[in-house]
């Protein structure tokens, strides 16, 4: 008995974008193959439900070959064992370290260890992500981490030359590593109502204002790590909530820079001193770890939330946080402008970024 058979060779390896996205989603051949049928490919491609699972089959198998590469990125394009075109290299590289905010939400400022994996069961049953999928992304998170966090040089440079990452993916694998270094509170109920990319905002605030690499761009660990002198330099902007005389003329100043612009004038007028002293205490303590951790809880506690309950638009915050500034270098005995410009360009940017109304 003779049996004929249509075989092709070639030496380009076949990757199909949607059969690669169910893999790298965690599903199951299986699986795969009855999204895969209910997608219609059956009779696009004329094909049988044998040939549709030995293709994904063999499709899984390859993407499994791969995947020692795609954790290190480099190596895909110097390697011999895969033909794949560069355009093709670059998609696989950016969908395998793609990641779903939802689950970088929930583990976001925490400890990228395994105890933190081992809670990956409870993300995955929030999220409706496979476990498969959340084990990929956190792994992806720490091996990052660990590769950049000792490096010199900008981070989002370091992770885009080490990773061949996109700009933006690389700018919030940038935020990742600064949240798990720094232990920022991201989990508390408060903070619930922020996105990833909220967070992922403030953290590129902070790295380009507040870290060591904002004053030097050729130091270890310089986008990574607060710079310790500006926050020690931080204590003195005290003087403006401490000295009776420096607040009232503060406040004066401001408020007649915003009497007639806003419906909230009274409140504002009411809430001044109480508002300036949140502001300038949080600055005042962020030479304390556990301050730095709860940063973002203070601005809730001590700025948005009084606010929200006044009624503010996001309009009204721009507006006093504008003259908030801004009247602080009109003050004859405030000698520290240059700390203050620092500190409060980057609490204006978060506060009005988390200000959902």
């Amino acid at each position: 008995m003779s049996v004929e058979l249509d075989v092709f060779v070639g030496n380009t390896t076949i990757m199909d974008k949607e059969v690669y996205q169910l893999w790298l989603n965690g599903y199951t051949v299986n699986d795969a193959v009855k999204v895969r049928i209910e997608g219609g490919v059956m009779e696009e491609c004329e094909a049988s439900a044998e040939v549709l699972l030995s293709d994904t089959m063999d499709q899984f198998r390859t993407f499994q070959m791969c995947e020692r590469l795609l954790q290190n990125p480099a190596k895909l394009a110097n390697q011999l064992l895969f033909q794949i075109p560069p355009d093709r290299q670059a998609m696989l590289i950016e969908r395998y370290y793609a990641f779903d905010d939802d689950v970088v939400r929930e583990v976001l400022g925490k400890k990228l260890s395994k105890g933190t994996k081992k809670d990956l069961d409870d993300v995955s049953a929030k999220t409706g992500i496979t476990l498969k999928s959340c084990r990929r992304q956190f792994d992806n998170f720490k091996r990052v981490f660990k590769v950049v966090e000792e490096l010199k040089g900008p981070l989002v440079e370091n992770i885009k030359q080490h990773f061949l990452l996109p700009d933006q993916l690389a700018r919030d694998y940038a935020a990742i590593v600064f949240f798990a270094n720094n232990r920022f509170e991201t989990g508390k109920k408060k903070l619930q109502y922020l996105t990833f990319q909220d967070f992922a905002f403030c953290a590129g605030q902070l790295i380009n204002n507040w870290t060591v690499g904002a004053v030097d761009n050729m130091v270890e660990d310089m986008d990574v790590d607060l710079d310790k002198e500006f926050l020690q330099d931080l204590k003195d902007l005290k003087i403006l909530i401490t000295d009776k005389d420096l607040l009232d003329q503060h406040k004066s100043l401001v408020c007649v820079a915003l009497r007639g612009k806003t419906k909230v004038f009274n409140e504002m007028e009411a809430n001044f001193k109480n508002l300036s002293r949140g502001l300038v205490n949080i600055a005042a303590k962020l030479t304390n770890t556990k301050d730095v951790r709860d940063f973002f809880i203070d601005l809730v506690e001590k700025f948005i939330e009084p606010c929200k309950s006044d009624k503010w638009t996001a309009t009204d915050v721009n507006l006093y946080l504008t003259h908030y500034t801004n009247s602080a270098h009109i003050l004859d005995t405030f000698k520290h402008q240059n700390v203050w410009t620092r500190y409060m360009g980057v609490i204006k940017s978060c506060i009005l970024r988390m200000y959902h109304e």
